[in-house]
């Protein structure tokens, strides 16, 4: 049984003959090979393409080190090519070539051949590419596994799914590796020579020790709002280390083009503006981020908000985290201003949704707490609060969705489509909620 990557094949199927030079983006280990040498290549045998009419390179593979030379391997190719019929050209880890863009640029003026190639910097994306390219790249970024995308496999909807996906993350090794031990050394190797040792040689970073720390201290804050002076502050407080705030910011910059972490920007839904500091950092990978603290800093709640920002990320929504502003009456009966937060502001096209992440809202006090910045909002859009455990799927009468975590990621675009589901019963004038959705959970909960 192989791990099935649907949306992502559909992609590259649908890209096929565009003229333009595939791109796929993503962290190293997230799949990127398999889905192109693997599922995408036996899509096009399927299709009758012809063995020897599909050309790939691994760059990454040692032993093809003298193809990195960008003029061996246009020649290497070159070789392979010939006027009849179309021709599929794969190469993998495309950044370890020399003068990459000029070998890319070297295809498109060949009418059959499609050209598809990976690579694991987002600066070889964002900057090199689009510079080079001039609109003839077409990006396709992969991601770990989702949550659905492992259940599938596993064929296991459970929330002991959920556990060992929020611990594990969704790295496909991992997730083919049964032996726990195996598992956890497998993040752990992976995080200090793969991911780091990729920054360490590619930026000529000298000062390890900074660097590894300032992984550590981003895995202990993930979720959290920060910046580099802070985090600067820390270093002073918690390591006894000094570290500029120009370091930090560099170092955090690295770690993003190796789609390790990503920064979410500050949203203020009523000003409509973004706010430039502090941010928000996520894992791309909640495995790595666990293994990096020894599987110690577990804290359900913010494994839970990191793992609902990577399922919305995957759908193609743009994330930010939203703000609004309220008054509050204080014990001398003067009013004071309170800054409300919203977890995730998920913008794609026309669309917008509120998201707030809640780990439980067991009491009156932790609803109304889930509750109020969502009540401030009145521009229309839905408002969401997605609940782990039995909470039932329903609408409170205040209009706001209340999701159960199972309900949510057996199929997050539901929830994120305008209009496409109509609630047959809300939160009712009694206060007994109504139950709608799909969780079997849920449906047991208040049977």
């Amino acid at each position: 049984m192989e791990i099935r990557r649907d949306k992502y094949l559909d992609l590259l199927i649908h890209s096929c003959g565009n003229g333009l030079i595939k791109v796929i983006t993503g962290m190293r280990r997230c799949g990127k090979s398999y889905l192109l040498f693997t599922l995408f290549k036996n899509y096009l045998i399927k299709q009758g393409v012809k063995d020897d009419h599909i050309i790939g390179v691994n760059l990454e593979n040692r032993l093809n080190k003298s193809l990195r030379e960008p003029d061996a391997l246009l020649q290497y190719i070159d070789s392979r090519l010939s006027s009849d019929g179309q021709y599929y050209v794969m190469l993998d880890e495309v950044q370890m070539v020399s003068e990459f863009e000029d070998v890319l640029n070297s295809f498109l003026s060949i009418s059959n051949v499609d050209v598809f190639v990976t690579g694991s910097n987002a600066k070889f994306l964002s900057k090199d590419v689009i510079t080079e390219f001039r609109g003839r790249g077409d990006e396709i970024h992969v991601r770990p596994l989702t949550f659905r995308e492992v259940a599938d496999f596993r064929d296991d909807y459970s929330q002991d799914m959920i556990r060992e996906y929020m611990l594990y993350g969704g790295l496909p090794q991992v997730v083919l590796e049964n032996d726990v031990n195996k598992k956890v050394s497998y993040l752990e190797q992976q995080m200090e020579h793969t991911y780091l040792r990729d920054i360490k040689e590619r930026y000529q970073v000298r000062q390890d020790s900074d660097l590894s720390e300032l992984v550590d201290i981003m895995a202990s804050c993930v979720g959290g709002l920060t910046n580099p002076p802070k985090i600067a502050d820390t270093f002073k407080s918690v390591k006894h280390s000094s570290i500029s705030v120009d370091t930090i910011r560099l170092y955090l910059e690295y770690m993003e083009d190796a789609f390790v972490l990503e920064r979410v920007t500050r949203y203020d839904i009523k000003g409509r503006k973004y706010i430039d500091s502090p941010f928000k950092y996520y894992f791309e990978d909640l495995g790595l981020r666990n293994a990096r603290l020894g599987f110690r800093q577990v804290e359900p709640t913010h494994m839970m908000e990191n793992m609902l920002y990577n399922e919305l990320r995957a759908i193609g929504m743009k994330v930010d985290v939203g703000q609004v502003f309220t008054e509050v009456k204080i014990e001398d009966g003067s009013r004071q201003r309170k800054t409300l937060e919203i977890d995730f502001v998920c913008n794609r096209g026309y669309e917008r949704v509120y998201i707030q992440s809640a780990y439980a809202m067991e009491t009156e006090e932790k609803r109304d707490q889930e509750l109020a910045s969502l009540r401030k909002l009145r521009d229309g859009f839905r408002r969401i609060v997605i609940v782990n455990g039995l909470q039932p799927t329903y609408m409170n009468e205040e209009g706001v969705y209340i999701i159960n975590l199972m309900d949510f990621l057996r199929d997050p675009e539901k929830y994120m489509e305008e209009r496409v589901y109509t609630p047959q019963y809300i939160y009712g004038s009694d206060k007994v909620p109504r139950y709608f959705g799909t969780s079997k959970a849920s449906q047991s909960d208040i049977s």
